[in-house]
């Protein structure tokens, strides 16, 4: 009886410690963010844009 209450609380204990380091490592981590120069989708965005407002000075000339 006392074996099986100290095996789980031995897994407990194990899983515990481990959640704790892997979470410690997680907001321990450097995120970088690109420059925007850098960015490849920012190219695509200006061109719909100006498709955008390309459509819109065609309607308002009707």
């Amino acid at each position: 009886m006392y074996t099986v209450l100290v095996l789980g609380i031995i897994i407990v204990i194990v899983v515990l410690l481990l959640a704790v380091t892997t979470t410690s490592k997680a907001y321990s981590y450097k995120h970088t963010v690109d420059s925007l120069e850098d960015n490849p989708y920012r190219d695509q965005e200006e061109k719909l844009q100006q498709t955008t407002n390309e459509n819109h000075e065609n309607q308002d000339k009707r």
